[in-house]
């Protein structure tokens, strides 16, 4: 019985990864080949795989990849640090600090993740347009900012919840402040919850479009999602370079994903069903 469930969950994951291979296999191909066969045909002609593809988009086009590249790092590494340290502290003032109106001020935050990111946008653009810096990366990093925190004071403040009392204690009658308790005890403690949303968060902004076409557009700060819009052609006829440029653009979330995933299943369930 137990080499039935095997080889139905190894026949699930061929059939998961036949599309994945399919792209790779397009994105190695010469536009000639990609737009008269299937994909499927390298494997009677292995002779047609190239790598010109890649080295096409990333140094020709309008928005470069290797530009667009370097200014996604520039969004998303930012926009992932800011609204964790911020959730960070807030989410240690709603576990250990006392004050009226705590727990009415953490239903309200939370009950943003409800209310659709589409609906700031106007007035975002406004007080972007007001404060001069329409066009440049710092209105990204804000957006997302304030997009990202609902969750991630949800996810960090339970997770802060479940961590036992008495080391906080401990740190108060040692005579600790709640600077050092939150620096040297709690941080460190609630690495697999900051890891969690780290790689949502990092996900999120790497693949978003919306927000980084409406607060960025295609200038010299495009990002990679924007570039991949570009790359299809008016008549849909670049697939070659399409399918390159998203391997392109899988790179770097792949690589954060693998060297944070010990955490990611650990702090997302205690972040999630704690409290």
């Amino acid at each position: 019985m137990l080499w039935l469930i095997e080889a139905a969950v190894v026949i699930l994951c061929l059939l998961w990864l036949i599309p994945t291979i399919g792209l790779l296999i397009t994105s190695l191909r010469p536009r000639t080949e990609s737009n008269s066969n299937g994909w499927w045909n390298v494997f009677a002609n292995p002779t047609q795989i190239t790598i010109d593809n890649y080295r096409d988009v990333l140094t020709t086009g309008a928005i470069p990849f290797a530009d667009a590249f370097v200014n996604s790092m520039t969004v998303a590494i930012p926009a992932t640090i800011i609204p964790i340290l911020i959730a960070a502290f807030a989410a240690y003032v709603f576990t250990f600090m006392h004050f009226p109106g705590r727990d009415v001020l953490f239903i309200i935050i939370v009950g943003l993740l409800v209310v659709p990111n589409q609906v700031a946008f106007v007035p975002l653009s406004i007080i972007f347009q007001q404060m001069g810096i329409n066009g440049q990366f710092a209105t990204v990093w804000l957006a997302h900012t304030g997009f990202g925190m609902p969750l991630a004071v949800y996810i960090l403040r339970n997770y802060m919840a479940s961590l036992p009392k008495s080391v906080v204690e401990s740190a108060e009658i040692d005579g600790a402040s709640h600077w050092q308790t939150f620096w040297r005890l709690i941080i460190p403690m609630s690495t697999p919850a900051l890891a969690s949303f780290a790689i949502f968060q990092f996900l999120w902004v790497w693949n978003d479009l919306l927000v980084a076409l409406i607060f960025l557009g295609q200038g010299d700060n495009a990002v990679l999602t924007i570039a991949l819009t570009g790359v299809l052609g008016t008549r849909g006829e670049n697939w070659h370079l399409l399918t390159a440029g998203a391997f392109v653009s899988m790179i770097l979330p792949l690589v954060v994903f693998f060297a944070l995933q010990r955490y990611f299943v650990r702090g997302l369930t205690a972040g999630a069903v704690k409290g």
